[in-house]
């Protein structure tokens, strides 16, 4: 995850006296505290979803959007929330964070259908993480000094990465003996210990232009969110999907337009568009959307073929998927460590080549596999992959950023990589869908066993609402029919969700393949010396 962080003049007047915060265990605790709930969260509700789906009797469809809708609604309001933040101080900003994901941890322990979630979860959640980030690291800079301010920082990095290695493992193991509503709740807990040591956090003021790019903002969030908000429509069957792409796209277009404009009128803008006359950032931002791509698509499909097919537990599902995440978390801790004088490029593509090797091998398994220890050997590769790329493409895209704009940087750096991570969600799942829907159909209309009749009910049900069940609930609804007709069903219904999950997973390969080619000319671009400033940002 990228840290944004703002310098702030020393001696700033703050609540507590700056000799007390240059070496405060205790704060630097609760701030990792704060970074492994912002990671954990979604990793408790990929592998919890076929039991909220259970619980609040919903879809598998509705849980996916929701939390792609949450990684949206980060990205599209991350860089306008931190000039925000600017404003009415790091320190608010920091507790208005904290108190949008501790509204999105209790409505999940209370929620009694899916709309609690996608409003106070997936919405204000995600508007508290916009929050949250970018303050949090500014809280950081301003806080701490010297060697202990860098130890800060790695703490707080290695709370992240060990919240995204045991974050599938932690939310299926209270899934499974206690309750999803548990696993929130106790986020909710921990959320509360962190706000109660807020006397410690020293405000950091700032002092640059106090102007804001409010149409640059809504712009942000007309792109993204359009682009998003129609795929997700498009996979619930919605009307006016291609006028929401549409709107998507030339949101963003004009967001580029804009920015260009307000740049050349020397007025204030929402981001430097300068940033992007690197090539290197250029590079470095589109292999960050696409690595995140790649993670989303596998996040949302795994624990969906896990817990549909394989009819797992959250516990059964999040065991599966630790080869990817501790394999990803144990070669970027031993990347960062020994890369030496490799270059970084060279890293990025070793690491896109494993990521499209292991999903790949994915494809094949799907239709074979009968329980999850099939998938070991992929998960492993893809997470080595993901591995390398981790401890490599920050450093690349921030290196030749100066001190004045690498916290600008590391914003849309950290943006690129959340609009990433809910387009894979949201188109993986899209796709996923839209196949089982063809393939059932199909498959149906060419069986010998099922009637006229029956055919014409397939299709009229599949049109209303296609969905990835278990058999278990497809049996549910089936019973009352014949039995050579319920054989039949659940047959075609096997099927046709292997071909639904294999051709999801085209997404993340796709991903892969155009960060492979992507990196190839990241080689051949001449690779600047880390700044300064980008190397204090790094360092956790």
């Amino acid at each position: 995850m990228t840290e944004a962080v703002e310098t702030a003049p020393a001696g700033a007047a703050g609540d507590i006296p700056e000799a007390s915060t240059a070496e405060n265990p205790r704060l630097a605790i609760l701030l990792a505290m704060a970074m492994f709930v912002l990671v954990v969260d979604t990793s408790i509700m990929n592998v919890s979803i076929s039991a909220v789906v259970r619980d609040l009797g919903t879809t598998v469809s509705d849980v996916q959007a929701a939390i792609a809708l949450e990684a949206l609604v980060s990205a599209a309001f991350i860089l306008l929330s931190s000039k925000i933040g600017d404003l009415i101080g790091r320190k608010l900003a920091y507790v208005l964070g904290l108190l949008g994901y501790a509204v999105g941890a209790i409505a999940m322990t209370l929620a009694q259908s899916v709309l609690p979630i996608i409003i106070f979860w997936a919405i204000i959640g995600g508007l508290g993480a916009s929050l949250l980030l970018p303050s949090m690291q500014s809280l950081i800079h301003g806080n701490f000094e010297g060697a202990y301010q860098r130890r800060v920082y790695a703490m707080v990095g290695a709370a992240a990465a060990i919240a995204a290695a045991i974050g599938p493992l932690l939310g299926g193991f209270i899934t499974t003996f206690l309750s999803w509503r548990v696993a929130f709740a106790l986020e909710a807990v921990v959320i509360a210990v962190v706000l109660s040591g807020i006397r410690l956090v020293k405000d950091v003021p700032y002092t640059g232009s106090r102007e804001i790019d409010g149409v640059g903002g809504i712009l942000s969030i007309i792109g993204m969110g359009g682009v998003v908000i129609g795929v997700l429509a498009w996979q619930e069957g919605g009307e006016r999907v291609l006028l929401l792409l549409v709107i998507g796209a030339i949101g963003l277009a004009s967001l580029a337009t804009w920015l260009v404009r307000r740049k050349r009128d020397g007025k204030a803008a929402l981001i430097d568009p300068d940033l992007f006359r690197s090539k290197v950032f250029r590079y470095g931002i589109t292999g960050q959307g696409l690595q995140q791509v790649a993670l989303g698509g596998m996040m949302i499909v795994l624990p969906i073929y896990l817990q549909m097919v394989f009819e797992y537990s959250a516990l059964q599902a999040g065991l599966s998927i630790a080869p990817l995440s501790l394999s990803m978390f144990a070669v970027a801790l031993l990347a960062g460590r020994r890369a030496g004088n490799r270059r970084s490029s060279v890293i990025i593509r070793a690491g896109f080549g494993l990521l499209t090797i292991g999903a790949l091998l994915l494809i094949p398994i799907v239709p074979r596999a009968d329980s999850g220890l099939w998938l070991v050997i992929p998960l492993l590769i893809a997470g080595s992959g993901l591995g390398l790329l981790v401890s490599q493409l920050n450093n690349y895209t921030l290196a030749p950023i100066d001190e004045e704009h690498v916290s600008e940087a590391a914003g849309v750096n950290s943006a690129a990589g959340s609009f990433g991570l809910s387009f894979g969600l949201a188109v993986a799942g899209a796709i996923m869908l839209a196949t089982l829907a063809l393939s059932f159909t199909q498959l149906s209309a060419s069986s010998t066993v099922l009637t006229g009749d029956e055919h014409q009910q397939v299709a009229a049900a599949l049109e209303e609402d296609a969905q990835i069940m278990s058999d278990t609930q497809l049996q549910a609804q089936l019973a009352g029919q014949p039995e050579a007709t319920q054989a039949e069903i659940l047959r075609i219904n096997d099927e046709a969700r292997q071909i639904a999950l294999q051709i999801a997973l085209v997404i993340p390969i796709l991903a892969g393949v155009l960060g492979f080619a992507n990196a190839f000319r990241m080689v051949r671009t001449p690779e600047p010396k880390p700044s300064g400033a980008a190397e204090a940002l790094l360092v956790g």
